[in-house]
């Protein structure tokens, strides 16, 4: 049963220190930070099992991280006032092509982060964009202000 009270303290653990990286922090590794969240693995599972290495503390471990993984989609389906808290809310951070330099430094989001993923969709200047969203997994959306695309989305694919 301890090892099920370790996971459960690593579990949260984890959860608080993804949500106090941000997203622009999760959208996109580093290789050093992909080593180190590996290593990081190894080292939890020493913490969760104490280094017992039986298959039932493995599964111990691993069910109690499913669950609570489960756990925490449900609370977030379930009750909308507990979203902002577990999973966050989306943020805009471009609107009517200015930068929001409070959201962006709210987030530890250079204006350079910006810029290359606002490339990355074909954007060449921030005067294009009439809305872009930093999502909850660090993405951005970008809502540009082409007259083409602005009109109301297909409710159903044009047939002949």
């Amino acid at each position: 049963m301890e090892i099920v009270f370790r996971a459960v303290f690593v579990f949260f653990f984890l959860w608080v220190v993804t949500r106090a990286v941000g997203r622009s922090s999760l959208g996109e590794l580093s290789t050093f930070q992909l080593l180190l969240y590996v290593t990081m693995g190894d080292l939890i599972q020493q913490a969760v099992t104490q280094q017992d290495y039986s298959v039932t503390a493995g599964v111990l471990g691993v069910s109690t991280f499913a669950l609570l993984t489960v756990a925490f989609g449900w609370i977030n389906w379930r009750w909308r006032w507990a979203r902002p808290v577990v999973s966050g809310l989306p943020i805009v951070i471009v609107k009517d092509g200015e930068p929001l330099v409070t959201a962006l430094k709210h987030e530890r989001m250079s204006l350079d982060e910006l810029y290359a993923q606002a490339r990355q969709q074909g954007i060449n200047k921030l005067g294009e964009i009439d809305l872009a969203v930093l999502e909850n997994d660090g993405k951005v959306s970008f809502f540009t202000r082409d007259s083409e695309k602005s009109g109301a989305p297909d409710t159903q694919p044009a047939g002949g």
